[in-house]
């Protein structure tokens, strides 16, 4: 989302009109879930998806006629309605989307928010150009309640009031994952979980190993893992894997992570490896509750072999614990 909305930004800073498609709600197997967004230029060109493809042709002549007119539309998709048949959402799902005005001011704000990972839901009105960065107090009277909770539930919703409707959008910074040791396994698991859309950290005092040069666009911290989460704080939209094999790498590194709200931590290593490193844990003083969170060895059973599967099997197992599958 934020991608497309940077993209929508340019065009309307270089003087163009811009229209915004939005889901607002999806059933069965629509493609794109709620809050995914399209932006719509008046020139015709596009970024972002509000489907698989199949409706975006129809979204697109929705726009022209929200920047002729000014007002927003309200688009809804099944495969009961024949535009739906017409245009391919043959595939069981529905979706509804609402297309509006691209107001610059309010969407420069969310980036910047967003820019300085600081969580916000974006209230939008659905039948007039209003918006709000909740918390606000100009806001109308009960929507900072209502965005408190879903940015606990990080999910977008439908809020319906007396004077309309509203769609409330949490904007969060993405979830980290942090890899302990620059190895080979790290430089292919940092390249899947950025298209994933994990902010990557690698940690690794060895500047022989932690290099720019290994690990393009990624943030680096030559520090031992010990200090590196001290200056990371490790939250819930944190995952840790230990990829090492070296106790004084890992074990300070996991010790750490069992102890903190990170919702995965995983280590590479062979059974007996890890047995021997629980052992080591338990004489520090980690309590068994605790060793029980380390998935070991890492990542998914998918029968892995080699580092871009294992790699593979480490992201689908962090998707998985972040979804709670």
């Amino acid at each position: 989302m934020l991608q497309t909305l940077r993209r929508a930004l340019q065009w309307a800073s270089a003087g163009e009109a811009v229209a915004l498609a939005t889901v607002l709600r999806s059933w069965g197997s629509a493609p794109c879930p709620a809050g995914s967004v399209m932006a719509i230029s008046a020139s015709g060109a596009i970024a972002g998806a509000v489907s698989g493809g199949c409706v975006e042709g129809a979204v697109c002549e929705a726009a022209e006629g929200v920047l002729k007119t000014g007002r927003p539309a309200r688009l809804d998709f099944g495969v009961a309605d024949e535009l739906a048949w017409s245009v391919g959402l043959a595939c069981g799902g529905r979706i509804e989307i609402h297309v509006g005005r691209f107001e610059a001011g309010i969407f420069a704000a969310l980036l910047e928010a967003a820019d300085a990972s600081r969580p916000v839901v974006l209230a939008r009105r659905l039948d007039e150009d209003e918006a709000w960065l909740l918390p606000s107090p100009e806001a109308p009277a009960g929507l900072t309640e209502a965005a408190a909770h879903l940015l606990g539930q990080d999910k977008p919703d439908l809020v319906v009031r007396d004077e309309g409707e509203y769609f409330l959008q949490p904007v969060t910074p993405p979830p980290r994952l942090i890899i302990v040791g620059a190895v080979q396994i790290a430089q292919t698991l940092v390249s899947m979980a950025r298209l994933a859309g994990y902010g990557c950290v690698v940690v690794d005092p060895r500047a022989a190993f932690c290099t720019a040069e290994r690990f393009p666009g990624t943030r680096l911290l030559r520090e031992w893992p010990r200090m590196a989460f001290t200056l990371l704080r490790l939250d819930a939209r944190s995952a840790v894997v230990t990829l090492t094999h070296d106790p004084k790498f890992d074990d300070p590194a996991l010790r750490e992570a069992v102890m903190s709200p990170a919702f995965y931590v995983g280590a590479l290593g062979s059974r007996r490896t890890h047995a021997a490193r629980l052992a080591r844990l338990r004489d520090s003083g980690v309590e068994e509750a605790a060793l029980a969170r380390i998935q070991a060895p890492v990542g998914m059973n998918i029968g892995a072999v080699g580092g871009g599967e294992i790699a593979v099997s480490i992201l689908a197992a962090v998707i998985a614990a972040r979804r709670r599958v």
